[in-house]
C-alpha cells in the first residue's frame, strides 16, 4: 500500500466530487436543508418540542445518506471494469479502494460539521466539554465507515448505478426509521438494536446530555460501532473486489 499514491488519489477524487453540482447538492446541501427543516419544526417552544433531543439523530443521518452515493459511484466504476484495468497499471486495487473510502469518509464528516454548525444556530446546546465533542466526531467518523461499507456491499450486488440507488434504501430507511431522529419505542427497539445507527445515536445522546465519557453505555456503544464498522467495510471491500474483477 503506497501512502503517497493514496493521498494523491484522495485529492483527485475529492476534486472530482466537488466539480459535480448534483453530487454537491446531495452530499452538502441536502443535510443542510434537512437540518434547517427540522430546526424550524422542533425549535418552536409553542409546540413543546426539544431540538436538543432531535440533533443527535440528525448527525447520524448525515452519515447514513452517503450509502446511496457510495453505491452509485462504485457501481459505475464496476460497470466500467475499472478494477480489471487497474491490474494492468502500477496502481493497486487496494490503493484505489482505500483512497475512495477515505474520500467518502471526509465528505461524510464534512456533512456532520455542517449539521453541527446549523444545529448550534437553531439553539442546540451540548452539556459536554470539548473532549466530549471530539469523542462525538470520532464516533461519527467510525460510523461513516460502516456507511461506506454498506455502500460497497450495495454496489457489489447491483447490476447498474440505477439499481444501486434503489437497493441502497434497504440500508438507509431502516436506520432512518429505527435508529436516528424517530423516537424508539419498546416495539421498535428489538429491530433498532441490530442497526449501527441506533448505537451511534444512543452514544451521541449520552455524550451531549453530559454523561461521563467513560460510562458503560458510551463505551459499549463505541465498541459496537467500531467492531461492526470495521467488519462491514472489510466485507464490502472483499465483495466489491470479487464482483469488480468478473
Amino acid at each position: 500500500m503506497n501512502t503517497q499514491r493514496i493521498l494523491a488519489l484522495m485529492k483527485m477524487e475529492l476534486y472530482k466530487m466537488f466539480r459535480e453540482p448534483a453530487y454537491l447538492f446531495l452530499m452538502i446541501l441536502f443535510p443542510a436543508v434537512l437540518t434547517i427543516t427540522f430546526g424550524f419544526a422542533f425549535s418552536d417552544p409553542e409546540l413543546g418540542l426539544d431540538f436538543n433531543l432531535m440533533a443527535p439523530g440528525l448527525f447520524a443521518y448525515a452519515c447514513i445518506f452517503i450509502i446511496m452515493t457510495v453505491a452509485q459511484s462504485f457501481a459505475e466504476l464496476r460497470e466500467q471494469g475499472l478494477l480489471r484495468r487497474l491490474n494492468t497499471t502500477p496502481m493497486s486495487s487496494t490503493d484505489f479502494m482505500f483512497s475512495n473510502i477515505l474520500s467518502n469518509m471526509i465528505i461524510s464528516m464534512l456533512q456532520v460539521v455542517i449539521v453541527f454548525v446549523l444545529a448550534l444556530l437553531f439553539g442546540f446546546r451540548s452539556n459536554t466539554d470539548i473532549v466530549g465533542i471530539l469523542l462525538a466526531f470520532l464516533l461519527m467518523a467510525l460510523f461513516s465507515l460502516s456507511s461506506v461499507g454498506l455502500g460497497l456491499i450495495t454496489a457489489s450486488v447491483s447490476k447498474s448505478a440505477g439499481t444501486a440507488t434503489g437497493i441502497s434504501f434497504i440500508f438507509i430507511l431502516p436506520q432512518m426509521f429505527f435508529g436516528t431522529f424517530i423516537p424508539i419505542t419498546d416495539t421498535t427497539r428489538p429491530i433498532a438494536m441490530f442497526l449501527p445507527s441506533y448505537y451511534a445515536t444512543d452514544a451521541l445522546t449520552s455524550i451531549f446530555s453530559g454523561a461521563a465519557l467513560t460510562s458503560a453505555n458510551i463505551l459499549i456503544d463505541f465498541a459496537f460501532i467500531s467492531i461492526v464498522s470495521i467488519a462491514i467495510v472489510i466485507i464490502g471491500i472483499l465483495l466489491f473486489k470479487k464482483s469488480g474483477n468478473k
